[in-house]
């Protein structure tokens, strides 16, 4: 018999969990499938699941409820994040300009890129043998007070973590919008925007145990951004649109759970990814680990 395949790429994307599942089923039913703009008891009951997933994102990473964009994915988030702050800078009469690393995820280098059709630039920041950023070249490119930087996290391909407090810090000292892409970083890492003082931070569901086509974007300062989609005002007018009330619901009992679960989840991933590694070099001639 030929054994089950083992799924081994959660970096990719996870499973939905099965208390995940049981919190969004209703908001799929009878129940909460109401329209959360409407002010009859079916749209009241979406709008109060709406609002507890916000309160539970907020809970998760630090943040206030008020901070919680929910959007479609990472890709959004970032797009939202990246561009909106461009175009808020562009009417603010400052530079048009985003500054981002040579190893982005594709979302972040082309909502960069996509600046420069806005008649703004990109800025890309070398990185060394292990993926990190050069922190001179940061403070060059903060010296021009761009629009916006963006640093990755975590790397969805080798596994870099970039000193992002230390970028954040300096961003802040600048006087520069700082979003990080921390969609690889929660639930693995403890994510606190508050101590990490960045303005932007990108989530996805489908990486900790939530569907896919859900994610948010944390916006600590509703004037860094604008919206880069119009429509019907709803999210504060930043990202409008009839909410995903099941999708947002799953996202939120998602990030609850990975983040009260992480300080134990963390080591024991480790734990296996050191085994891992271990045997593989024990085994492989010349094997070189990248992060």
């Amino acid at each position: 018999m030929t054994p089950a395949p083992a799924y081994l790429d959660h970096a990719a994307t996870t499973p939905v969990r099965p208390e995940v599942l049981e919190a969004m089923l209703p908001y799929l039913t009878d129940q909460g499938f109401g329209n959360p703009s409407s002010a009859h008891r079916f749209g009241r009951t979406a709008r109060a699941g709406i609002e507890q997933a916000r309160r539970e994102v907020a809970q998760a990473v630090g943040a206030e409820p008020t901070q919680v964009i929910f959007t479609s994915g990472g890709t959004e988030a970032d797009n939202l994040g990246i561009i909106g702050a461009a175009l808020a800078a562009r009417d603010r009469g400052g530079q048009v300009c985003a500054v981002v690393s040579a190893i982005e995820h594709k979302a972040v280098l082309a909502a960069a890129h996509a600046v420069c059709h806005l008649g703004g630039r990109e800025v890309v920041l070398p990185v060394d043998h292990l993926g990190q950023v050069s922190l001179d070249a940061l403070d060059r490119a903060l010296a021009d007070r761009p629009a916006l930087v963006s640093i990755m996290w975590v790397n969805n391909e080798v596994g870099v973590i970039q000193p992002v407090v230390e970028i954040a810090r300096r961003c802040q000292a600048a006087g520069v919008v700082f979003h990080t892409d921390a969609v690889q970083a929660f639930g693995k890492l403890p994510v606190a925007v508050g101590e990490l003082s960045c303005t932007l931070l990108t989530l996805s569901g489908h990486k900790i145990g939530a569907p896919k086509g859900i994610g948010a974007l944390i916006v600590r300062d509703r004037k860094s951004v604008e919206a880069i989609i119009h429509g019907g005002g709803q999210q504060y007018g930043i990202r409008p649109g009839t909410e995903n009330v099941a999708g947002a619901v799953a996202l939120g009992r998602a990030a609850l759970l990975a983040a009260r679960e992480q300080p134990d989840e963390a080591p024991r991933l480790r734990a296996l990814r050191d085994l891992l590694a271990e045997r593989l070099c024990a085994t492989v001639p010349d094997l070189v680990v990248n992060a």
